[in-house]
């Protein structure tokens, strides 16, 4: 029982430091890029806000129902190996969420960054300028 209570401690300090420090990154490096998504420096800090709420969920719900697969550890390699697997799972959720996070504000920062296809002041009655 005392290797599981370690098991549990180490898994616990490494998933929590682990989804803080991507979460508070990603909070202070994306906020540029929303804003230039949004156009709004009140919008893009509420967005930037949630997401990172969501993050924050996700992430440490996926590490609480981790923490139950395994078993009791038989001796400290099983123990290390059980912890390293479970913080790895942990590492690939947060890196699935960031790559989901970032291909949704692609998707919408697309169309915005198109140029329209006819000049703003277009008259269909009139030859286009330069032909």
């Amino acid at each position: 029982m005392e290797l599981q209570l370690i098991d549990y401690t180490v898994y616990i300090l490494a998933s929590v430091f682990l989804t803080v420090w991507v979460g508070d990154t990603l909070r202070r490096n994306g906020r540029p890029f929303l804003v230039s998504v949004f156009k709004e420096d009140g919008l893009a800090d509420s967005v930037n806000r949630l997401l990172v709420i969501g993050f924050y969920l996700v992430n440490f719900g996926a590490a609480a129902i981790l923490i139950n697969t395994g078993g009791v550890p038989g001796s400290v390699a099983d123990m290390l190996k059980q912890t390293v697997t479970r913080v790895g799972v942990v590492l690939l959720v947060l890196g699935f969420m960031h790559f989901n996070n970032l291909l949704v504000l692609h998707v919408i920062r697309r169309p915005l960054r198109q140029k329209p296809a006819t000049p703003v002041n277009y008259n269909p009655y009139q030859p286009a300028p330069g032909a």
